[in-house]
């Protein structure tokens, strides 16, 4: 006969990081899915919705939280690709120069730390409060 008393939570007391990162994951492909949605980007989405169902289904609710910090993944690095902007910027190759029309890095560096801090501080919110709690 098997016992069905109080058992452990399995993920501990709070949700561990790696559903934090899992959930990261999973908004960081929904934010490269809706900028890119004119091309590929519908794919993406479906494969996020397909690991957010999974993530939703196997995992602690609280960590849904990284999906807040997702869209900071395309953010910082857009940022990161136009780090010598804005403007016109030239490199020089075999034969001659290559010129390409960069960005303001700043506006997508500024995007990309409220969306990672948002999530990082709504993650270790209910953390905190589940410890607490439990």
């Amino acid at each position: 006969m098997v016992s069905r008393g109080a058992t452990a939570h399995p993920y501990g007391r709070g949700a561990g990081w790696g559903w934090f990162l899992a959930w990261l994951a999973v908004g960081g492909l929904a934010g490269v899915g809706l900028a890119a949605i004119l091309t590929v980007g519908i794919v993406l989405v479906l494969v996020a919705a397909v690991g957010a169902g999974l993530l939703l289904w196997q995992g602690p609710r609280n960590a849904t939280a990284g999906l807040v910090a997702g869209p900071a993944l395309p953010l910082l690095y857009i940022a990161y690709l136009n780090r010598s902007g804005p403007g016109n910027v030239c490199h020089t190759v075999t034969g001659g120069q290559t010129c390409i029309e960069e960005y303001p890095p700043i506006p997508f560096l500024v995007g990309g730390v409220v969306f990672f801090a948002a999530g990082f501080l709504i993650f270790t919110a209910l953390n905190r409060r589940s410890k607490a709690t439990g």
